[in-house]
């Protein structure tokens, strides 16, 4: 066993760290309690202060040495805040990729009305009865709906939509930029489920009045404004105002 499972090894087996996922851990209560009692190196003998260890020891046939586990001195203990910052972005990341295969799996009709309500969780489209008269409007010269960017319909963006897996190329880009200009459109929304090539983004930024929206950044959208997802708790963390106790 080399060092570095030699020590992460060791240190676990002491409830020393805890896992929080495969490949990572973090220093437990009772090894922050050890860190404080020690101010040189940790050795073997420490470790055997914890029948876990013992008990762990004893099953494997180790030899007691003093060999030194280099390895708490180096780990660095997040903060709080940052343990938190952590957990969350695992959590949303996590979360995106659960959404975006469950919206994989509608059918291009549930797809469609996804879609309505996310533009109009956005902002767009008045209500969901005004954008979802706007769509559906399938194989009308590649123009999948037509939502109202303000109240009163004086400004328009022009939707199309790809339930697809594999990546959306240029000349679908270019295909939609046609229907654009058929329409007299001055700007669309490119939305799939999938990813777009390096040159459909390269067309799109060369042609300008298209967004594209790949299904990473459709999971985001979702999340950010709620659709699709709950809340499922809510924390509010605080910290010393310094202010207050300034002013006193």
């Amino acid at each position: 066993m080399n060092r570095i499972n030699w020590t992460v090894t060791y240190l676990s087996k002491a409830g020393l760290l805890t896992s929080t996922k495969r490949g990572h851990g973090q220093i437990s209560e009772r090894g922050r309690a050890l860190l404080k009692q020690k101010s040189g190196k940790i050795v073997t003998s420490d470790l055997d202060e914890y029948p876990e260890f013992l008990s762990f020891r004893t099953a494997n046939r180790k030899s007691d040495t003093q060999e030194v586990a280099p390895a708490i001195a180096p780990v660095h203990s997040e903060s709080p805040d940052e343990q938190l910052d952590t957990l969350y972005t695992e959590l949303s990341a996590a979360l995106a990729d659960e959404l975006l295969t469950q919206v994989r799996a509608l059918t291009p009709q549930q797809f469609e009305i996804l879609v309505v309500q996310l533009l109009v969780a956005m902002g767009y489209g008045g209500s969901v009865r005004d954008a979802g008269q706007a769509l559906g409007r399938s194989g009308d010269n590649g123009i999948d709906g037509v939502v109202k960017q303000d109240p009163l319909g004086l400004d328009k963006v022009y939707v199309q939509a790809k339930q697809w897996t594999n990546n959306v190329g240029s000349q679908e880009v270019r295909n939609f930029s046609g229907s654009l200009t058929y329409h007299k459109a001055s700007k669309g929304v490119l939305i799939t489920t999938a990813g777009f090539s390096s040159s459909a983004t390269d067309t799109a930024r060369q042609i300008g009045n298209i967004i594209l929206i790949g299904g990473d950044t459709l999971a985001d959208l979702m999340i950010q404004y709620g659709v699709g997802v709950i809340t499922r708790s809510t924390y509010l963390v605080k910290k010393i105002d310094s202010d207050f106790f300034e002013g006193i």
